[in-house]
């Protein structure tokens, strides 16, 4: 068996995996909802690591109870993944005596950009733009605006390294791949900012080990003594793989509470609109663009409208029809990334009238998603062809949102069997750390399944394409 952990923004996933002599088949899988611990404020994003931790121990009381275990002791290795660039401050060492034992502070969330007035100073370190969700700006920001907590801090950890650290004892950084340099950090950035380098754990690679199970954790909760516990990499590293992109033209779109867009290119592209390094299967790379709040969007505008539950809410979308009498919305609600990289511009309505109403209003925040990730495709076709969209995720369950997608667009959309590309691009990692595949792309193409395809309607090009020049013109107002 495998043990797979992905640590999103809004929910703690984890899945067991059957090794067999054939395949690896997922058994169980866990889910725990993941609040925000405290309101959201300018832009100021947190939440308590203990969450994450209670959601581990629930998670692992799941599974148990659906796989009627007792124990994990089939479990061969345990990987995960996780949100970021989540930075979690972590005062203690850790240890384990029938709960977690560590100190630590609120981590700040990905789209926690309170850091936004350093991002020029370390663009300068870096030699690029770096944004200030990344990890540099919002430790360069606690040393100069929270510095007791600077001097406190033993390691400074993302999302998935700081449970790995709670788990083994063992504080270590995940170098996602070659080409991330100019967002984590070197020793000659160290020394210019004048930061300790004794706080910034080494660095890993994703299908290396942070390290074995503390024995105290290994017994309370039934795993094998030495248990390894591997680095999947990022939650899009593992998505990729989860979604089956392996080849140069394919796109993996992540739908969650965010939208991550990554093209597989068969060299690396140059444009400070994206972000370009290595593709988890060689010798490929990857283009990437994020756009900030997608998922997200659809439970603010829940809330707003007084919408129960999201399946409701897509009923309530699907009585508008396609271009939403010409309602536009910029989903900027937490900035931008990618293609503005703006972390101040906001969201809004465009082209209200007395004839659209609320579920117009509904249909246009699917739209907006399709908008979005048509303005990111965009920049990246400057630089090759895009063939089809694997979409995966939370999200990608939803025949609405996919075919809005494919219409917008363009492109055909494909969806996997297995919705949680993490979790399935973990158990891939998995497999390949324990000899059951010789490499990443092997184990992906024999793993990941295509479940549903959904072709662009032509018929509502025409409307869409004069739509998303209604967005982008509203768009580059608002920048401007």
């Amino acid at each position: 068996m495998l043990l797979t952990i992905d640590i999103g923004t809004a929910h703690f996933k984890s899945a067991l995996w059957d090794i067999g002599i054939q395949d690896i088949r997922e058994s169980r899988l866990a889910s725990v909802s993941i609040p925000l611990s405290s309101p959201v404020e300018g832009l100021k994003h947190e939440v308590d690591p203990n969450i994450w931790l209670d959601a581990f121990s629930e998670s692992c009381n799941q599974l148990k109870q659906q796989s009627n275990l007792n124990n994990f002791d089939a479990v061969k290795a345990i990987i995960i993944s996780g949100n970021g660039p989540s930075l979690v401050p972590v005062l203690s060492e850790s240890f384990f005596s029938g709960r977690f034992e560590v100190s630590f502070d609120k981590a700040r969330l990905w789209f926690d950009h309170r850091a936004v007035k350093y991002q020029e100073k370390i663009k300068n370190v870096m030699g690029g733009f770096v944004d200030a969700g990344f990890f540099l700006p919002k430790i360069f920001y606690i040393k100069n605006d929270e510095n007791d907590l600077y001097k406190k801090t033993k390691h400074f950890l993302g999302c998935p390294e700081f449970l790995a650290y709670a788990l083994t004892g063992q504080a270590k950084t995940v170098f996602p791949c070659d080409g991330f340099d100019r967002w984590f950090w070197n020793e000659n950035a160290l020394v210019s900012l004048e930061l300790d380098a004794a706080k910034f754990p080494p660095f890993i690679r994703p299908g290396d080990r942070f390290g074995a199970l503390m024995p105290s954790a290994a017994q309370f909760f039934g795993f094998s003594k030495d248990t390894p516990v591997i680095s999947g990499g990022p939650d899009f590293f593992a998505a990729i793989l989860g979604s089956g992109v392996t080849e140069t033209g394919q796109v993996c779109d992540r739908s969650g509470s965010s939208e991550g867009i990554n093209l597989c290119t068969a060299d690396r592209v140059m444009d400070e609109r994206l972000m370009s390094y290595a593709h988890p299967v060689k010798p490929h790379w990857n283009l990437s663009g994020i756009i900030n709040t997608t998922g997200a969007a659809i439970d603010w505008a829940r809330n707003m409208l007084g919408v129960r539950s999201f399946n409701d809410f897509i009923t309530l979308s699907k009585i508008s029809k396609p271009g939403s009498k010409g309602m536009v919305f910029l989903p900027y609600l937490a900035g931008e990334r990618a293609p503005l990289w703006d972390a101040s511009i906001q969201a809004s309505w465009h082209g209200i009238t007395l004839c659209a109403g609320r579920s117009e209003a509904a249909n246009s925040i699917l739209e907006s998603i399709g908008y979005a990730i048509r303005d990111v495709i965009n920049v990246m076709e400057q630089s090759g062809s895009i063939s089809r969209l694997h979409v995966t995720g939370g999200l990608a369950g939803c025949d609405k949102l996919n075919q809005i997608k494919a219409d917008i667009t363009g492109k055909q959309v494909l969806t996997g069997i297995h919705k949680d590309a993490e979790l399935l691009g973990l158990a891939v990692i998995g497999a390949c750390f324990i000899g059951k595949f010789s490499s990443f792309k092997e184990a992906s193409k024999a793993m990941c399944r295509t479940e549903k395809t959904y072709d662009p309607d032509l018929k509502n090009k025409s409307i869409y394409d004069d739509l998303f020049e209604q967005y982008i013109q509203k768009r580059n107002i608002k920048k401007s």
